[in-house]
């Protein structure tokens, strides 16, 4: 069925140009919209598949608050930009859109992002049914095991866990008259693992009477406070939130209420450590599984409740298995538990994940959890680092070869794709990966099947892809060295591995897990880090992350004379101790990077500006338009053959 497209951009001709490049490549193009009001009004009565969406419109609404209608009704969009501020476009990325054209818009730019866009759609369509119905079965089986209200909490915790987040979990529960009865906690301390805290443990930790928590319970229940909040400064407005925000140190929340069958009520309050931590996704969710976990708790309310104490319920609660999958992965803060929140989500599917972050943080770690937790976990695991490939031999040693392709090519041999057949393909460093060859690994992305250099048939391939990089393939892209349609087709479930800098609270543990590691295997009677030491690791910055710290660990082993260290050798330099990230940088406009984007061809071309394998032709565009944008950039004749030359 042909595509329906809405077009939402309030300048007459570039709107006009894109309904022409739409109309000719085939697609239905709905009436054009110019405002935000005209764009909801067209959305209603056409209903596209996609929506081509200019970041700035007449009138006091944005195409970011057209982005926000379109994420609630699970519809794909791709923003129209030309020169925006940093805030403006940090906005936008907040509404995760399918892709960004810049204008002015060439015909193929618009016809590739349309593909990626429909692409992205379908799979993140298919990765939330999938999580649906899991969801769903996991909420059904806790009416049908329901033993008790308190463990029938932590396991709805349990399961919310990796859709909606929560380092604490509150509770309140109130009679159908709206009277206040009771608080039940749940503080997140390991990946399954939560503290149960009843409501007089709960007065003791904010210091408050059970009179006064009574008032300020009455007071929660108030439709004004639903919804989710990322700045701390907004829990004023809702005091019994504020209370427990403050006293727990979190930085968002979401306060959902939970109606029963029976008129008594519920108010769900999730809590989480990140202040970003909640966004209108997450309220969408909880809306489609509102009715679900409401029947779950009229099913529950009518088991007569057997009080436990808090060790109780935690001892006798039934555990899910934690896979030695995490094993390798140590840390219990918010930030390493997302990360596991996410593997969890993830595993089972088929879906394409890309692990993102700086060198030695454990991405590895990530991906082999991944694998373990598979469907494909019995079948093969072909790992591949990119950086390693002989760029003349990328396309041999990835799709393989027929005896006589080329010479010293005595048999037939099968490449990477066809080893990972039927199981996944771990491809590390692919930010390495050279630009000439990432239009081959793109086709057998999208067409699902390779051919051996030398052959003459295609062969199907049913393979996983997890890639992984410590590049910012976002800024590779702006800079012309990573192809903007394969970082797309990877980028479907991003999982970004945190810094060691960013999650302090993670390094007694690590040091400790490392420690008892060197301390056996060098024959050392090594009992711990002074505190005073691990208090100063905690305000370093590692540079190297975990690995620079497993390697301090075991140089402290080997010299240290005593059975506690107290001191080690760290690098101040700050020069050399700040890691070099590209999101540090100044953020350039739009016309700058393109500019960037066109001098790293340039020199990539050695100056060579038209005819076979010059710049026109590795940009896919005219001469005449390539020196028009020479021009207009002030890239001038002189700067081009510099460039081309350091």
């Amino acid at each position: 069925m042909t595509k329906k497209i809405l077009i939402v951009e309030d300048q007459f001709i570039e709107a006009n140009n894109l309904y022409i490049i739409l109309e000719k490549a085939g697609y239905q193009v709905c009436p054009i919209a110019r405002s935000y009001e005209e764009a909801i009004e067209l959305i209603d009565s056409y209903e596209p598949d996609l929506v081509l969406l200019d970041i700035l419109l007449d009138g006091d609404r944005s195409g970011i608050d057209v982005a926000w209608k379109l994420r609630e009704q699970g519809i794909a969009f791709i923003y129209l930009s030309a020169n925006s501020n940093k805030e403006t476009l940090d906005s936008a990325k907040e509404t995760k859109p399918y892709g960004f054209l810049v204008k002015p818009f060439r015909k193929k730019d618009v016809l590739v992002a349309i593909n990626i866009a429909h692409y992205l759609h379908e799979q993140q369509k298919d990765e939330f049914l999938r999580r649906e119905s899991e969801l769903s079965e996991q909420l059904t089986n806790l009416i049908d095991e329901a033993v008790d209200l308190e463990r029938s909490l932590l396991a709805l915790v349990r399961s919310l866990q990796p859709h909606i987040p929560a380092d604490l979990f509150c509770v309140l529960t109130f009679a159908a008259d709206n009277s206040a009865l009771d608080i039940f906690s749940f503080y997140r301390t390991g990946f399954n693992d939560y503290r149960f805290i009843d409501k007089p443990e709960l007065l003791k930790i904010i210091g408050l009477t059970s009179k006064n928590i009574t008032v300020l319970q009455q007071n929660c229940f108030d439709e004004n406070s639903y919804g989710f909040f990322n700045d701390l400064k907004q829990f004023s407005m809702r005091k019994l939130e504020a209370v427990l925000a403050n006293s727990f140190e979190m930085r968002s929340s979401i306060t959902q209420p939970l109606p029963l069958s029976s008129g008594e009520k519920f108010l769900l309050l999730f809590f989480n450590k990140h202040e970003q931590g909640y966004s209108q996704d997450h309220m969408n969710l909880f809306e489609r599984w509102k009715k679900t976990i409401a029947s779950s708790f009229d099913k529950i309310e009518k088991i007569a409740i057997s009080r436990l104490s808090a060790a109780q319920v935690m001892d006798k609660a039934e555990k899910l298995a934690v896979t030695t999958a995490f094993k390798r992965i140590s840390g219990n803060g918010h930030l390493i538990l997302g990360v596991l929140d996410h593997i969890m989500m993830i595993s089972k599917a088929d879906t394409t994940v890309l692990v993102m972050g700086e060198s030695g943080t454990g991405k590895e770690l990530v991906v082999d959890a991944i694998q373990q937790l598979s469907l494909r976990s019995n079948k093969a695991f072909i790992k591949v680092n990119c950086a390693a490939l002989p760029a003349d031999l990328i396309e041999s040693e990835l799709f393989g070869h027929e005896k006589g392709a080329f010479t010293g090519a005595t048999e037939r041999r099968l490449g990477k794709f066809e080893l990972a057949n039927g199981g996944t393909l771990f491809l590390d460093e692919i930010g390495e990966m050279p630009f000439e060859s990432q239009s081959k690994l793109l086709r057998v992305l999208q067409e699902r099947e390779i051919e051996r250099v030398g052959g003459v048939y295609p062969v199907k391939i049913d393979v996983r892809i997890i890639a992984a990089t410590n590049r910012n393939l976002e800024y590779e892209v702006a800079c012309g060295r990573f192809r903007i349609d394969l970082y797309y087709r990877l980028n479907v479930f991003p999982i970004t591995m945190p810094s060691l800098r960013e999650r302090p609270e993670d390094i007694p543990e690590l040091i400790a897990i490392f420690l008892k590691r060197y301390a056996v295997l060098h024959g050392k009677n090594i009992h711990s880090f002074s505190g005073s030491l691990v208090s100063e690791l905690q305000h370093y910055s590692w540079p190297g992350n975990v690995r620079q710290l497993e390697s301090m660990v075991e140089r402290a082993v080997l010299t240290s004379k005593g059975t506690i260290i107290e001191s080690v050798e760290l690098n101040y330099n700050k020069e050399k101790e700040l890691p070099v990230n590209e999101e540090n940088l100044n953020l350039k406009s739009l016309d700058e990077n393109e500019r960037d984007h066109i001098l790293a061809v340039l020199t990539r071309c050695n100056g060579k500006i038209s005819g076979k394998g010059g710049a026109a032709e590795v940009l896919e565009i005219n001469v005449s338009t390539l020196k028009s944008r020479l021009k207009k950039l002030g890239i001038e004749k002189e700067k081009i053959i510099s460039f081309s030359n350091d």
